[in-house]
């Protein structure tokens, strides 16, 4: 894996009130204490931020976001603005979530504009892409993760991209408990790798870590961190429990 550092982040999409996700990052903050080699991050829902990050801080564990808005301030009601998160105590933010682009109406071209957002404001954006089931099934697969790339990190320097993580989420894998084979998760995640040197250069996508996520467990985790291009993972259902999450984290 060269130089590039696992990587293993929970989403825990719209689940547990501020106690219940209070309480699980404490049992993971401590499950965890120990581990070195990894990055750690969770990304509860927006209203448990603040009490999560009072759970987490000074550990090993970085609290992320699950979305946010690209403008600063303004008349966006219902919205959370870089800096409100960054205020919550967020490091990161997973942008353009499968989910998020199916039920939200979320677009390539919005979601460049969060990343270029969270870059501005220092926060490490978790970059989402992935195909249907039914892209899949018509042989899509690669240009739309084309489109989605290329048109998710339009127009941004190589400098701004370091700091930079990608996921595939392959969207016929994500609660279904379908996971990828070995070879189609390794397979993506080269066509990714190619495709960010062909746009960056070999130094930035030899750096970038990308994170598989659909469908990610203790029994599978090893499995697919053996392959090549595969640098940690962005797990759903498995992290909403800190010692099955914990489990994954330290994977032999």
């Amino acid at each position: 894996m060269g130089e590039r550092r696992p990587m293993i982040a929970g989403n825990w999409k719209m689940y547990k009130t501020g106690e219940e996700a209070k309480d699980t990052a404490k049992q993971l903050v401590e499950l965890v204490k120990e581990v070195k080699n990894t990055d750690i991050m969770i990304a509860p829902a927006f209203t448990s931020l603040a009490s999560v990050f009072q759970a987490v801080k000074g550990s090993n564990v970085a609290l992320g976001a699950q979305n946010l808005f690209w403008e600063t301030q303004g008349a966006y009601t219902g919205e959370i603005s870089p800096m409100m998160v960054k205020d919550a105590g967020c490091t990161h933010v997973i942008l353009g979530h499968s989910e998020r682009r199916q039920y939200f109406s979320e677009t390539d071209e919005s979601v460049n504009k969060k990343i270029k957002a969270a870059i501005e404001n220092n926060l490490i954006p978790v970059f989402c892409v992935g195909e249907t089931e039914a892209q899949r099934d018509s042989k899509e697969t690669f240009s739309v993760l084309d489109k989605q790339i290329q048109i998710g990190l339009k127009g941004f320097s190589v400098k701004s991209l370091e700091r930079l993580v990608v996921a595939y989420e392959p969207v016929w894998a994500i609660g279904t408990g379908k996971t990828a084979t070995r070879e189609q998760a390794q397979e993506v995640h080269a066509f990714i790798r190619n495709l960010l040197e062909k746009m960056f250069g070999l130094d930035l996508s030899d750096g970038i870590r990308i994170l598989y996520g659909g469908s990610v467990k203790p029994e599978n985790i090893s499995e697919l961190m053996a392959l090549k291009d595969v640098d940690g993972a962005l797990v759903g259902g498995a992290s909403l429990t800190a010692r099955t999450f914990a489990d994954i984290v330290t994977f032999k």
